[in-house]
């Protein structure tokens, strides 16, 4: 071909391009759906910049969400500072997303392009989000200006969908993104399954069903803003009847759309986080600015070479990399309520609860690693609002177990230092008093010195008592039943097959143990399990 002619085609070529006639991602062939989702599944957020580069609220947005932070860049805009001026920012940041949507069909190398709609989808997807919740209401959005703001977003979703349609006879990215939304909620207690199950992954699975192919941003929109805003939490919350926590370590951002206003966990909660979720061990994918468990392990060859002599240290990191994903769930109402609500109850180590200086140094220790994780975070969340604001102070309050004498002076040297506390472990109508009276004690110190203090906590552990009784009761009834049969080992295997419990029990040291972690609540709750009620029926027990 002569060269004129050569250039010519290349032209015409160019044109057909600009006008759609060929691919638009800038090669012959369209991605197939599995590398595009192999993409999405596998990217990991960008490190950010320290000093914060962002320009304006719209800048920052675009520039957190496509560092693959979409939360955060969601939970930018909850900001009493943002009333007013929500509209008209969300608007700058679908001007911005467009522009980076459209370039991203001609993006070197394709797998950036893919991010960039990926990410573009999921950042407006949870600013709708945010705004079905309670979390709009108690920054003081006004009805018109959520109203308007979430027609613009999903004009622009459903936009979006329809360009991607286009090129690939389909919609991959769309599809992975919302799949990739529902797969999260659905871990939540996933392998430690307690009846009735979820309330998140039962969230999911009907927004699952209420999604349509054709038009899966639109129906996606309607079906979660039908779970969140038809809720029974949610309606309670917003009729002011009553406030909700959580006793848990994932899958609290939905539970923060329902109007839930804090949570409590502690090692054990955590492990089982891990469980339903092991990208725990790899860092959180929405806030990644939290250490991941590995890279911790790595700082500390130590741990490796004889764990056994670091089991407090290592629960304690473990424990803290699972909920500062929480604090970080939680700080737009922690922020927007001056530390009313959003607060994290963390556990101090029990193995210290009677000593008022191991108790204290446990909990400055990690109330520390809290503020210092908060001060970064705080840059990118509350950039560009008004430094009256506090950054980095925790919503964080400690778990102090009311167990020993030590409680009454740990709670009141904590509050004193304006560091809430949970006292947790308390049963009598006295023992709560006593506390309350050293949480007093201590605030009073607190505010003499100008610190305003946070929210605080008093558990009545009644239930925890009604379980120990209810498991001393199931263990009077097996062994009962037990004694009524030939072979007492193999009727007691044959049950802890029943309920799930043999790959613990089989391991315990004796009989006597066997029994004790069969009827523990883990495995027989409640205690009328088919299983259970069947060997005493057989037995005649009952």
């Amino acid at each position: 071909m002569r060269p004129e002619a050569a250039a010519r085609q290349g032209l015409r070529k160019s044109f057909k391009i600009m006008l759609g006639a060929y691919p638009t991602n800038g090669d012959e062939d369209l991605m197939r759906t599995e590398d595009i989702r192999s993409i999405i599944l596998g990217a990991r957020p960008e490190k950010l910049v320290f000093p914060v580069p962002s320009l304006d609220h719209a800048d920052h947005v675009v520039r957190t969400a496509l560092a693959g932070h979409v939360k955060l860049a969601a939970d930018h805009l909850l900001n009493k500072e943002m009333v007013g001026a929500l509209k008209e920012t969300v608007g700058n940041v679908i001007r911005q997303l467009n522009l980076e949507f459209n370039r991203g069909r001609y993006a070197k190398p394709r797998e950036r392009g893919v991010l960039i709609r990926a990410r573009s989808y999921e950042v407006l997807i949870q600013i709708a989000l945010n705004l079905f919740g309670v979390e709009s209401r108690r920054i003081g959005f006004s009805e018109e200006e959520v109203s308007g703001t979430l027609d613009s977003i999903a004009q622009t979703l459903d936009r979006w969908e329809r360009l991607e349609r286009k090129e690939y006879g389909g919609a991959p990215i769309a599809k992975t993104v919302i799949g990739e939304l529902i797969s999260d909620m659905k871990k939540v207690m996933s392998k430690y399954y307690r009846a009735p199950g979820s309330m998140v992954a039962k969230m999911a699975e009907s927004i699952e069903r209420g999604l349509k192919d054709d038009g899966l941003m639109s129906s996606f929109l309607a079906a979660a803003r039908k779970e969140i805003q038809g809720n029974i939490y949610y309606r309670m919350t917003i009729e002011g009847m009553c406030k909700f926590g959580n006793d848990y370590a994932i899958g609290l951002r939905p539970l923060r759309h329902l109007g839930f206003v804090q949570v409590s966990t502690n090692p054990v909660l955590a492990a089982i986080a891990y469980d339903d979720d092991p990208s725990l061990w790899e860092g959180f994918k929405g806030e990644s600015l939290c250490k991941d468990f590995r890279t911790v392990v790595k700082e500390h060859p130590e741990w490796l070479e004889g764990p056994e002599k670091y089991g407090d240290e290592i629960t304690m990191q473990a424990t803290e990399l699972s909920i500062f994903p929480n604090l970080a769930v939680f700080r737009p109402i922690a922020v927007a309520s001056n530390l009313y609500h959003g607060m994290i109850s963390y556990q101090i180590n029990p193995n210290v609860a009677d000593s008022r200086e191991g108790s204290l140094k446990d909990a400055l220790q990690i109330y520390s690693d809290a503020q210092e994780f908060l001060k970064r975070y705080d840059e990118y969340l509350l950039w560009g609002y008004s430094p009256k604001i506090g950054r980095g102070r925790p919503n964080l309050v400690l778990k102090v177990a009311a167990n020993t004498p030590a409680a009454i002076d740990i709670t009141a040297d904590l509050e004193s230092l304006g560091i809430g506390t949970n006292n947790t472990v308390t049963f009598s109508v006295p023992q709560e008093t006593t506390l309350i009276l050293a949480k007093m004690k201590g605030r009073a110190m607190a505010v003499r010195q100008g610190i305003h203090p946070s929210t605080v906590y008093e558990t009545t552990m009644g239930g925890r008592l009604d379980d120990h009784l209810r498991e001393v009761q199931a263990e009077s009834l097996l062994r009962r039943a037990l004694e009524r049969v030939k072979d007492k080992k193999e009727a007691l295997r044959d049950l802890a097959e029943k309920l799930g419990a043999w790959e613990e029990a089989r391991r315990a040291p004796s009989v006597d143990e066997m029994i004790r972690t069969v009827c523990s609540r883990r495995y027989l709750r409640p205690m009328t399990k088919e299983p259970f009620i069947d060997l005493l029926t057989r037995t005649r027990v009952i």
